[in-house]
């Protein structure tokens, strides 16, 4: 039973020896894939940030152009941009919108949130806003 042992340890070494790769392509192919789905999962994360980014940036310029119409008020473009969100915004989550910053001649608004992330425990912030002068009526 020793000859058996020593024999097929020969076996074994002179296998080693030759560069004997069995099962060598498993383990490639595991580090690739996760290296692969490490790519895929960020290509994705970016296109969610880009995607919140724009949902941001569209409910910023509609309650602009509803709180800067003659007669209309800061609060009326505050609403608008919420109503924006909450219709199109699944993307920018915890969303706030405030009209801080705005003057009687000019309305800002500015819409914060948090972007949806594949990652647990990543948390990734969207801030936009826009602005335009309030319409007037002025003599000619």
């Amino acid at each position: 039973m020793g000859s058996r042992r020593r024999g097929s340890l020969r076996r074994f070494i002179r296998c080693r020896l030759r560069g004997n790769d069995r099962g060598f392509g498993s383990v490639e192919f595991a580090v690739l894939a996760v290296v692969v789905l490490a790519l895929i999962f960020t290509a994705i994360q970016v296109g969610l940030y880009y995607h919140a980014r724009k949902v941001a940036q569209s409910a910023a310029r509609q309650g602009v152009e509803a709180g800067r119409q003659f007669g209309a008020s800061e609060d009326d473009g505050v609403a608008q941009a919420q109503r924006f969100l909450n219709r199109f915004g699944a993307s920018v989550q915890d969303a706030s919108v405030s009209s801080a910053g705005s003057t009687a001649e000019e309305i800002r608004i500015t819409v914060r949130g948090n972007v949806a992330t594949l990652v647990p425990g990543l948390t990734l912030d969207v801030v936009q806003h826009a602005d335009a002068p309030v319409e007037r009526f002025t003599q000619p």
